[in-house]
Order: structure tokens, then C-alpha cells, then sequence
């Protein structure tokens, strides 16, 4: 078996129709109810991906993906949203709280395995000591750590991904669907209001140092040169 994957599913069609696909697939697969058991099997086995369902009993998602987040030992865990949840703000929501990608329920299985392949893929890809290095600021990817003047910055997973895209090239003006095709993949469903809430959480969380985003009316942002 490949990848395991935990899936945080209350309805047991719904979880069993997941598990059979991503089986066929060549996934090792685990399995919880509710949330205080999602937190559990994370703990015992520590899978490489989980799809986390928004509504489920007891702990909901975004408190799972919370406690996960503020974990050390599973924060690194990418999760992926389950949700019949289509508004913008739950959008945003689930992603500024930590969580690699998002997907709306009734939702193609096919699309669902596309997600998580080129999710994992993404993370084995990155180089596990590759450094950014921007003025005082030093990313580095393959431990999604982020040291501003010597101190370590608590980014979201979005945050992280979108500052690393800006430092790359600074001086380089990239689009909001540019953000989100270089840090989510093409077709992903975020607003343009979903990109602006990650440059205004991550200026707030760079302090000064936030000024150097610069937005480029009618463009998009770019990291001054």
C-alpha cells in the first residue's frame, strides 16, 4: 500500500465510498467518526494526509484542525476540508486556520484522489533544506518554518506557501489567480478576497517587516524589490 490516508467522516456511505476509491487508488486508509477520535488516530498512526469533514459529531472540523495545528507532533499533517459548506467565508476560514486544500461536497472522487496526489506530491517534492532568504527573513520549506530577525513566525499553511511564492522572486508582481494556481493548483476554488485576507493576516503577523508586500493596484502583490 501507498500513502495512508485518514478519513474524518460521520456518514458511513459517504466514508465508505472514500475508503473503496482511494483504495483503488493504492492508499493505505484509517478511519474516524467524530472528532475526539480523528485527534486519537492521528496520534496512533500518524497518517500523511487526512480529509477532515466540517460537520461531524462532538469536536467539529475546524476545532480538529485546530488541536492538530497546535500539535508539533501532527501539525506538518496536510488536511484536506470535506464540507457541504460552500460559502466564502467558511473558505477562508478553513484555510487560514491551517488546512492544504478544501473541497466541496457532492464532490467527484476522481478530483478528490487528483487533490491528494498532487498534495503529497508537493510536499515529498520540496527539498527538505532548501532556504529563502529575503533580507532578515529566512524560509525554509521543507520544514514550513519561517524565521523573521531570529524568531520563528507562526504561519498558516497558505501563509506560508504564499510568502514563500513572494520572496522567490521579489520585485515580481504576481496575479491573485496567479497566487492561488503557484500555492493551491489550477482550478482551485478561492476567491480573489480569499488571497487578500492571507496578505492582510500575514502584514500583521510580519509587523513592519509587513510593509514590504507591496499591492499593485489592479494587479496583485509583490515583494518589494
Amino acid at each position: 500500500m501507498g500513502n495512508m490516508i485518514l478519513i474524518v467522516e460521520d456518514e458511513e456511505a459517504i466514508r465508505d465510498l472514500i475508503r473503496i476509491n482511494l483504495v483503488a487508488a493504492g492508499f493505505a486508509c484509517d478511519e474516524a467518526e467524530d472528532g475526539l477520535q480523528a485527534l486519537a488516530r492521528a496520534k496512533a498512526a500518524r497518517p500523511d494526509l487526512i480529509l477532515l469533514d466540517w460537520m461531524i459529531p462532538g469536536l467539529d472540523g475546524l476545532g480538529v484542525l485546530r488541536r492538530l495545528k497546535a500539535d508539533p507532533a501532527l501539525a506538518s499533517i496536510p488536511v484536506i476540508m470535506l464540507t457541504a459548506k460552500s460559502e466564502e467565508n467558511d473558505v477562508v476560514l478553513g484555510l487560514e486556520m491551517g488546512a492544504a486544500d478544501y473541497v466541496t461536497k457532492p464532490f467527484s472522487n476522481k478530483v478528490l484522489v487528483a487533490r491528494i496526489r498532487a498534495l503529497l506530491r508537493r510536499g515529498e517534492e520540496e527539498p527538505p533544506e532548501e532556504h529563502i532568504r529575503y533580507v532578515s527573513l529566512t524560509l525554509i520549506p521543507g520544514q514550513r518554518r519561517a524565521v523573521l530577525a531570529g524568531k520563528d513566525l507562526t504561519l498558516t499553511c497558505g501563509e506560508f506557501d504564499l510568502l514563500a511564492l513572494l520572496c522567490s522572486r521579489p520585485g515580481h508582481v504576481y496575479t491573485r489567480a496567479q497566487i492561488v494556481a503557484r500555492t493551491k493548483g489550477d482550478d482551485y476554488p478561492v476567491t480573489d478576497r480569499a488571497v487578500d485576507v492571507q496578505i492582510v493576516n500575514l502584514r500583521r503577523k510580519l509587523g513592519a517587516f509587513g510593509e514590504r508586500i507591496e499591492t499593485v493596484r489592479g494587479v496583485g502583490y509583490r515583494m518589494r524589490g
